[in-house]
């Protein structure tokens, strides 16, 4: 399957599996400078990727274990649906479901994207 990535500025990173047989591909944060996720509270982060995702399948945002087990970091709405006809910005919203403050740096791992077939 060829999935079309378009990087939106230059500091963007393509997803990338950590090995051979990971099912999703870490999406990295597209930032200049840390950003603080305050308890209970959403933060977007931007990746700096649009996506073309084929017909029939869509994208599927997941927590990425180290950051929801170490840091209590989620994506907010658990998981993000990107559908195959949108083109725009790829963003994650991720909850602090801790009691302090987390740091998101630039460059940083903060969700895993899958990609899945539907039925219409």
């Amino acid at each position: 399957m060829e999935i079309c990535i378009k990087k939106l500025t230059e500091t963007a990173q393509i997803p990338m599996r950590g090995s051979d047989y990971a099912a999703g591909y870490d999406l990295y944060a597209d930032i200049q400078e840390k950003l603080c996720v305050t308890p209970h509270n959403s933060v977007k982060i931007p990746t700096g990727l649009a996506l073309e995702i084929p017909e029939g399948y869509f994208g599927a945002v997941y927590a990425r274990s180290g950051l929801a087990c170490k840091e209590s970091l989620r994506p907010a709405n658990c998981v993000g649906v990107i559908d195959a006809d949108y083109r725009g910005p790829v963003m994650v919203v991720l909850h602090n479901d801790s009691e302090h403050t987390r740091e998101i740096t630039p460059g940083e791992r903060v969700a895993q994207l899958v990609i899945m077939p539907f039925l219409p």
